[in-house]
């Protein structure tokens, strides 16, 4: 009979239960991983609510750190036993998409032509990480060792948060002496303000309700932080800004709101790098957008993948430049997922980032 293993699957809308599933069969390409550390992001609960389609029985999660178990007859340059993270996005290295520099965008065909974002599998397309053992495709592609002396948690959210952060203000063309402004510091929004330090912004501006986090973004690289309960952002960035505007506002939350208010925060010429999973029609308000005639530009990023973007995201934490460590809030054990799903969609308790364990 075939081994079984624990993996939180997707039932139907509102249900992530944890279920048996048979171990997963790996190809020539491939690597079966053991999972020791893994995560629940922003667009799980996406999935969770409905709000982002995925096949039903489906293990969910994209964020993997773990021990290679076996590896592929065609795999070379790696041994089982050896600690590694995969990213969120695993592109294949050979595919249109991978081969123009846009692994994110891995052109996975299905049946109404390509996919966007189909270098997104885990969780998404193929069985993901929430659980004990995860099969890894195309793993010479994507397969990354952790160095030595960096434990799990230091380079959780290697695989998609911090890429992801980093990728809004990489996308955004941060510039020696910016100032850039940054709308939610979720854990996505820290990592962005982080991002724009090391890119090279010397006035940063963060944006959100929560006190705890508006903390967290001063250590990440913010030099301002807003309350928007009780302080209109626009006129307070403006002020801040001399009624120059930002040369990047950085949209890391989704919402209407959100991106609205970076338009309007833009110097002429400026920048909306957008991180946010929108699920539902942006509108794009006449005045902000200067009728389009305001030499701006609306950039998206989904996160960027594969080994190489990996090691340098762990090389950034090794080198002390950035530490992540204080976006993992709460640990859980994979048999309580559904608990932690409840204390992560419901953001209960200062929630920023969980970490969850096979038992």
């Amino acid at each position: 009979m075939a081994e079984m293993i624990k993996a939180a699957v997707f039932v139907e809308p509102g249900r992530i239960e944890l279920d048996d599933k048979p171990m997963p069969d790996i190809g020539p390409n491939d690597a079966l991983l053991r999972i020791t550390t893994t995560t629940i992001c922003g667009t799980d609960v996406h999935i969770l609510k409905g709000e982002y389609p995925v096949e039903k029985g489906l293990t969910i999660g994209h964020e993997p750190v773990g021990i290679i178990e076996k590896l592929g007859s065609n795999v070379q340059g790696y041994r089982e036993g050896q600690r590694v993270i995969a990213g969120a996005i695993c592109p294949s290295g050979y595919s249109n998409a991978c081969l123009d520099g846009l692994c994110s965008q891995d052109g996975q065909h299905h049946k109404h032509g390509l996919k966007p974002m189909g270098g997104w599998r885990f969780g998404n397309t193929i069985d993901g990480t929430q659980a004990e053992y995860v099969r890894v495709p195309d793993a010479m592609a994507n397969l990354s060792p952790v160095p030595d002396g960096l434990t799990d948690e230091q380079v959780l959210m290697c695989p998609d948060i911090m890429s992801t952060g980093f990728a809004g203000a990489e996308s955004g063309k941060i510039k020696i002496g910016d100032t850039v402004v940054v709308f939610a510091q979720g854990p996505i929004g820290l990592c962005a303000t982080a991002g724009a330090k090391l890119c090279g912004a010397t006035t940063i501006i963060t944006v959100d309700s929560v006190p705890e986090r508006l903390e967290i973004s001063r250590a990440m690289g913010a030099d301002h932080t807003i309350d928007f309960r009780s302080t209109d952002p626009v006129a307070e960035i403006m002020k801040i800004t001399d009624g120059r505007g930002v040369d990047v506002a950085i949209e890391a939350l989704g919402l209407q709101a959100t991106f609205e208010n970076c338009l309007r925060v833009l110097k002429p010429g400026g920048t909306l790098s957008s991180l946010g999973v929108y699920s539902g029609d942006l509108k794009i308000p006449l005045d902000a957008f200067h009728a389009g005639l305001g030499d701006n530009k609306i950039i998206t990023s989904l996160c960027p993948g594969g080994k190489e973007r990996m090691r340098r995201l762990m090389e950034v934490i090794s080198s002390g430049r950035v530490d992540l460590k204080p976006l993992v809030t709460h640990r859980y054990k994979l048999d309580d997922i559904v608990a932690a799903y409840d204390l992560f969609s419901n953001q209960r308790d200062g929630v920023l980032k969980v970490a969850i364990t096979p038992n």
